[in-house]
């Protein structure tokens, strides 16, 4: 039987602060899908430190997705769908997915997929951006 420790996503497994956000647009790759837009990080262990384990997870959903509520349950459903599939990335990773517009609702399937295809293709070298004016 799972424990509540297994079917939760800790604290210490979310990116919480804007430092970290910032660090993983700035420094990160980014691969695009169907559903997604996915920015990941690898993280380097800092002095003295072990190299990091965990994955850890940042959800950036806009206003442009709706109200609170459709952007609450969006929400959840990227973070379940990460929580699912986190066995099969890599560790020490910081990650942030970015749903693309869509009128209809997300589906956890098509999320789950997603993720588990775009985290290594971003971390692979991911799509070039193009500089800014």
């Amino acid at each position: 039987m799972a424990t509540k420790a297994d079917v939760r996503l800790p604290r210490a497994r979310r990116l919480l602060n804007q430092h970290d956000f910032r660090a993983v647009y700035q420094r990160g790759q980014r691969a695009g899908g169907q559903w997604l837009t996915v920015v990941a990080l690898r993280r380097r262990p800092r002095a003295g430190e072990a190299a990091p384990t965990e994955s850890r997870l940042g959800v950036s959903v806009s206003k442009d997705h709706g109200g609170a509520v459709r952007r609450n349950k969006l929400k959840r459903l990227l973070r379940e769908a990460f929580r699912l599939e986190r066995h099969l990335l890599p560790a020490g990773v910081d990650v942030v997915l970015i749903p693309r517009q869509r009128p209809e609702n997300f589906p956890l399937a098509e999320l789950r997929a997603e993720v588990a295809r775009l985290v290594p293709k971003a971390l692979q070298g991911g799509e070039r951006r193009r500089p800014r004016p």
